[in-house]
C-alpha cells in the first residue's frame, strides 16, 4: 500500500476525532513517502498541526464552508469536468467498475469521483500506476490548488503535493478552460444558490474545450489495463 495517498485522503477528508487522534501517524505517512516541493511540506504540517490542535467542531465549519459550500472547491473530480449529464452518470459508474475490478469496494454514501474516495483507491495500487491515474485529473487538481491559494486556505499545499507526485502537468487548454469557470464566493449566499440551481456550465463549442469524464476514465481505463504504458497523460 502507499500509505503518502491514503494520508493525503484523510488530510482531505471531514474532520473527526477519530482523524485528529491520527494527526501524528498522518504526518510521519506524509513525510516519509511523499517526494514534493519542501514548501508544500512544510506548510502541510500546519493543516496536520491544526487538525491536532483547534476545536472540531471550528476544523468541520472551515471544511464545510470551503468543500461543501463552495461548488468552485468541490471534491468531485467530475463536478468541474463539464460535458453532458448523461456522460457524468456513465463515467461514474465506469470509474466504481474500475475501483472493483481491483477489489475496491466503496461506501454507498460517497459517490465514486470524491477526491479523498479516489486517493484512497489510489493508496492501494502499485507506485507507478498510481502516480499514472492521479495524472488524468490533474487539471482539475491544478485549478482546485490554484483556487485554494488564491484564499490563502491551508489546504492547499495538499493539492501541491498531488501536483508533484502526478508527475504530469495539464494541457493547457484544458487548464484554461477551468480557470474561466466562476469562482464561487461562499460569502455571497444568494449567488451560491444559483451556482447549484444552474444548469452545468459547458466551455465552447460542443463542449470541446474541457475534458469529458468519460474520456477521463477511458485513459485511467487504459493505465489499469496496461500500467506499462504509463506516461505523463494529461486529461
Amino acid at each position: 500500500m502507499t500509505k503518502h495517498f491514503k494520508a493525503l485522503s484523510l488530510l482531505l477528508s471531514y474532520p473527526t476525532l477519530e482523524l485528529q487522534t491520527a494527526a501524528d501517524d498522518i504526518r510521519k505517512a506524509v513525510h516519509n513517502g511523499v517526494a514534493g516541493p519542501i514548501w508544500a511540506l512544510h506548510k502541510l504540517d500546519r493543516l496536520i498541526d491544526d487538525l491536532k490542535t483547534l476545536d472540531l467542531y471550528e476544523l468541520q465549519e472551515r471544511y464545510v464552508f470551503l468543500f461543501d459550500r463552495t461548488r468552485s472547491l468541490s471534491l468531485h473530480l467530475f463536478e468541474h469536468v463539464h460535458g453532458e449529464s448523461r456522460d457524468r452518470g456513465q463515467a461514474m459508474v465506469d470509474l466504481q467498475s474500475l475501483y472493483g475490478r481491483s477489489g475496491f469496494e466503496i461506501d454507498a454514501r460517497e459517490l465514486p469521483d470524491f477526491l479523498p474516495l479516489f486517493l484512497e483507491y489510489l493508496s492501494t495500487q502499485p507506485e507507478e500506476q498510481a502516480r499514472a491515474l492521479l495524472a488524468e485529473p490533474i487539471a482539475v487538481i491544478v485549478a482546485l490548488k490554484e483556487r485554494l491559494q488564491k484564499r490563502k486556505s491551508v489546504y492547499a499545499p495538499v493539492f501541491a503535493l498531488l501536483e508533484a507526485m502526478a508527475r504530469a502537468a495539464p494541457k493547457l487548454s484544458d487548464l484554461n478552460e477551468l480557470r474561466s469557470a466562476p469562482d464561487d464566493d461562499p460569502d455571497d449566499f444568494e449567488a451560491l444558490d444559483r451556482a447549484w440551481e444552474d444548469a452545468p456550465v459547458t466551455f465552447g463549442p460542443d463542449d470541446q474545450g474541457c475534458p469529458k469524464a468519460t474520456e477521463i476514465l477511458r485513459r485511467m481505463d487504459d493505465v489499469a489495463a496496461d500500467p506499462g504504458e504509463a506516461g505523463s497523460a494529461s486529461p
